[in-house]
């Protein structure tokens, strides 16, 4: 099979295109044959840095939306046809940017039939991380007020619409440019962060989502919270210091890293069949381009998400 893989840390030149022996499912697994792949900034620091998966080669990418070539033994849930997207296991699953992937059966759900793969490749990981930090870690209900920084971002939009699906009030940050597009995704109220200090017009915020992690923001950020609110953070490196600070403050901070998680899979599946979940796409690359996707999402100037289409 074809695949991009790396030999090296360091730019995106040390991606390329390699033909690796295809995988084969073992018990509990399947193998998925991959129609699109998408890409998250833990794939570029994941290239660049030495993280969780050690020293290359390897093979990255953690999205993945495609058709189910064989399955493993014991597993009853997808069948050879299937069309399921899901996310591998983090950090250690990676794969999907290869024509064939195998991951455990429960990290994957069906597809639904009105979503091409290219959506159904970009949710995963976006999808699970806004999900898992909303509802799973801050507990978001009906009538809460949250605050999403970097709203335009992969993580960020599709938090704006699982926040607005949860019956929250959203409100976020994001350069002028982009707000247009954050009211059509259902924002109630928009923040130029260069034009305007969103500590002082955001307040009494129920819930926090930090996914800039600077001591800036994240002590800026905290004071927005009414008694009792949460931030939470998904940048690793925050957990002590969010931690003493919020608690200072009589408001909670949590730190999370995105699990495979079929349930979570689930509910994003269910949004977007109802059309109240979508990935805006950035743009779309063949598997052999996947360096050049990386060099634009490192740029930091991307809206939404960037997916390769494999096969």
């Amino acid at each position: 099979m074809r695949a991009i893989s790396q030999d090296e840390l360091g730019e995106p030149g040390v991606l390329k295109e390699v033909e690796l022996e295809r995988p084969q499912p073992g018990p509990g697994q399947v193998l998925v044959r991959v129609r699109a792949a998408g890409l998250n900034p833990t794939d570029w620091k994941h290239r660049r840095l030495r993280l969780f998966l050690g020293d290359p080669p390897y093979v990255l990418g953690w999205d993945v939306s495609g058709v189910v070539e064989a399955t493993g033994l014991g597993v009853t849930l997808h069948e050879p046809g299937d069309e399921v997207f899901g996310m591998l296991p983090y950090p250690h699953g990676a794969g999907s940017h290869a024509e064939y992937v195998t991951t455990p059966a429960r990290a994957l759900v069906r597809k639904p039939a009105g979503l091409s793969h290219v959506q159904a490749g970009a949710l995963p990981l976006a999808a699970l991380t806004a999900w898992q930090a909303l509802v799973d870690t801050a507990g978001l209900r009906p009538g809460q007020r949250v605050l999403i920084h970097a709203a335009a971002g992969g993580v960020g939009h599709l938090a704006v619409q699982i926040a607005k699906a949860r019956g929250a009030h959203v409100t976020g940050t994001a350069s002028s440019g982009k707000h247009e597009m954050l009211r059509e995704l259902g924002a109630d109220e928009l923040i130029d962060y260069r034009e305007a200090d969103f500590a002082e017009a955001a307040r009494d915020m129920d819930v926090v989502l930090d996914t800039i992690g600077s001591d800036d923001y994240r002590s800026r950020s905290l004071r927005t919270l009414r008694p009792g609110g949460t931030l939470v953070s998904i940048i690793l490196r925050e957990r002590e210091a969010l931690a003493e600070e919020a608690k200072k403050l009589g408001v909670h901070g949590k730190v999370m890293l995105v699990e495979a998680d079929q349930a979570g899979m689930g509910a994003v599946a269910a949004l977007a069949e109802e059309g109240r979940l979508k990935a805006v796409i950035a743009g779309t690359f063949p598997l052999a381009d996947a360096a050049k996707a990386h060099e634009l999402g490192e740029t930091g100037r991307t809206t939404g998400k960037l997916v390769l289409e494999v096969g």
